[in-house]
C-alpha cells in the first residue's frame, strides 16, 4: 500500500516554467510539491541546454575576438582541444545557479521530490522514488511543466558518439575538425555559428531556403552572411535522405539531389517534442494534440479544469523567458489570483554568433496586416560603439505604420542584440511613438544610439501633410 501525501498544488518538472509556478503557488499560501525525475534540479534548460550552450558561446566569442585582433595576439586553438576546456566555467556556473534555485525553493517552503510521477486520475498521482518507494499524491491542482526532448528522425541514427542530438552535443570529448548540422531552427543556428566561431568547419543543411524563417528577412540574411564570412556553409532547400557513420573517420550525409557532405561529427537539431511519455495522461482525461503537445487555453488550462501546463510542453515560443512567465501565470490562474493581460509582445532572443533578437511584427508581417509601412535601419558600422568593438556586421531595424508613428516591430542582429532589444520592447509596451527615440538622449558611444538613427530615417520618409 502506497503512502498518501496531500498537497494543494503539485508541479511536475523543475525547469523555468516549473520553478516559477511552484514559487508563485507557495507565495499564495499553498502547500506545494515540485517533482523532478532527474537527480539535478533545473531541467534541460540548466543542465543540457540554455546555460551550457551559452557558456560555450562565451568562449567561442573570445576565440573569435582574438582571431580578429591577430595584430595583438597570434591565436589558434590546438588540435584535439578538449571540449571540457571550452566550457571550463560550466561547473562553477551550474553550482551557483543550483544553489540559487535550491535556496529559492527552500525559502518558499516547497517540498522538492526526486522521482517519477504518473497520473492515477486528475487529482491523484503515483510517485515512484529512486529507492523504489511509491507514494500517492493527492492534490487540488496540477501544473505540468515537463519540458521537451530532441526529436529523432527515423533516417538519422543518433548514437551520441558520432551523431549527436541537441542534448548530447556537448558530451563530445574533443572539438571536431568538421561538423554537419541538420536543421535551420534556433538550436541549429546557435550551435552551428558557435562551433564555426571556434574554427570548426560547419555545414548547415535544411529543407527551408533560409534558417530562422520566422525572423525578419534582413535579420536572416545578415546571419547567413556572417556565418559564411566566418567560413561556414549554408545549404538550404535540401532534403536529407540518409546519414551514416562510414566506420572509419567520418559521418556521411546524402541529400536527395545527390549532394554528399562528410564531416567528423554531426548534430541533428530537428526540433523537440513534449516530454509526456511516462505521465499516463489518459488516466487524467488528457491527451496530446496532433503536434505531440499539450493543448491549453489562454489561461494555460488544459481540457481538464484543474490541470494546467506551461513551457516547452505546450509548444512555441519555447523560450526560457516565456516559460517562466507562463509558469507564473498558470499558477495564478489555477488559484484565481487576478492578473493583467499577457502581453503578446514577447521578445525572441537567439544566442547565435551574431546574436539575433526581435519583438513585434517583422516587415513582412507588418505589410500583410497594415499595407504600406515605413522602415528605418541603422547599421552598427555607422555607430561608434560598433566600430570600437568590431561589431560592424549588425544592424537595428524599426518597422512603423503607414504614418511613421506607431512602432510595429523592432529587430536587431549583432552582439548585444538580446540586451538592446528591450529598449524597443519597453517603448512598444508604453505605446510610445517613433519620435521618442529622436527626442531621447542616448549614452555615447553605445549601440542604443542605433534607435535614433533608425527613427530619423523613418521621420524622413513620413508622408508630407
Amino acid at each position: 500500500m502506497s503512502t498518501i501525501q496531500e498537497f494543494d498544488v503539485v508541479v511536475i518538472g523543475s525547469g523555468p516554467a516549473g520553478q516559477k509556478s511552484a514559487i508563485q503557488s507557495a507565495k499564495a499560501g499553498q502547500r506545494v510539491a515540485i517533482i523532478e525525475r532527474d537527480n539535478l534540479f533545473g531541467g534541460a534548460c540548466v543542465h543540457r541546454g540554455t546555460i551550457p550552450s551559452k557558456t560555450l558561446r562565451e568562449n567561442a566569442l573570445r576565440v573569435k575576438h582574438m582571431r580578429q585582433n591577430a595584430a595583438l595576439v597570434d591565436f589558434e586553438l590546438g588540435e584535439d582541444t578538449e571540449m571540457a576546456t571550452l566550457i571550463n566555467r560550466l561547473e562553477d556556473v551550474l553550482k551557483e545557479h543550483d544553489k540559487y534555485m535550491r535556496e529559492q525553493i527552500t525559502r518558499n517552503e516547497i517540498e522538492r521530490i526526486h522521482g517519477r510521477v504518473s497520473f492515477i486520475d486528475n487529482k491523484a498521482l503515483l510517485l515512484t522514488k529512486v529507492s523504489g518507494e511509491t507514494i500517492e499524491l493527492k492534490t487540488n491542482k496540477v501544473i505540468i511543466a515537463t519540458g521537451s526532448f530532441p526529436r529523432k528522425p527515423d533516417n538519422i541514427p543518433i548514437d551520441h558518439e558520432h551523431v549527436f542530438d541537441s542534448d548530447s552535443i556537448l558530451s563530445m570529448l574533443y572539438l571536431p575538425a568538421s561538423l554537419t548540422v541538420l536543421g535551420g531552427g534556433v538550436i541549429a543556428s546557435e550551435y552551428a555559428s558557435i562551433f564555426q566561431a571556434l574554427g570548426v568547419k560547419v555545414t548547415m543543411i535544411d529543407k527551408y531556403p533560409t534558417p530562422l524563417g520566422f525572423l525578419d528577412q534582413d535579420m536572416t540574411d545578415t546571419f547567413v552572411s556572417a556565418f559564411e564570412n566566418m567560413g561556414g556553409t549554408w545549404m538550404g532547400k535540401q532534403q536529407v535522405e540518409k546519414v551514416y557513420w562510414d566506420g572509419i573517420s567520418e559521418v556521411v550525409t546524402e541529400c536527395a539531389d545527390g549532394t554528399v557532405v562528410r564531416s567528423q561529427k554531426l548534430l541533428c537539431a530537428a526540433g523537440r517534442l513534449a516530454n509526456v511519455k511516462d505521465l499516463k495522461l489518459e488516466n487524467a482525461g488528457l491527451k496530446v494534440n496532433e503536434r505531440g503537445l499539450i493543448s491549453v487555453d489562454d489561461n494555460l488550462c488544459t481540457t481538464v479544469e484543474n490541470i494546467y501546463a506551461a513551457g516547452d510542453v505546450i509548444g512555441p515560443p519555447s523560450l526560457a523567458s516565456a516559460s517562466m512567465e507562463q509558469g507564473r501565470r498558470a499558477a495564478c490562474n489555477a488559484l484565481d489570483i487576478p492578473l493583467g493581460d499577457l502581453s503578446k509582445l514577447i521578445p525572441a532572443g537567439i544566442f547565435s554568433i551574431p546574436e539575433l533578437s526581435s519583438v513585434g511584427l517583422t516587415e513582412t508581417q507588418a505589410r500583410e496586416q497594415h499595407g504600406d509601412v515605413i522602415v528605418g535601419r541603422a547599421k552598427f558600422a555607422e555607430v561608434a560603439r560598433g566600430q570600437i568593438s568590431g561589431n560592424t556586421e549588425g544592424m537595428l531595424k524599426i518597422v512603423a505604420d503607414t504614418q511613421g508613428k506607431k512602432i510595429l516591430g523592432v529587430m536587431l542582429v549583432g552582439e548585444s542584440s538580446t540586451e538592446v532589444v528591450h529598449i524597443g520592447h519597453m517603448a512598444m509596451l508604453c505605446n510610445a511613438d517613433v519620435d521618442m527615440f529622436v527626442e531621447s538622449t542616448f549614452n555615447f558611444p553605445t549601440l542604443a544610439e542605433a534607435y535614433r538613427i533608425a527613427a530619423l530615417e523613418i521621420l524622413a520618409k513620413r508622408p508630407k501633410d
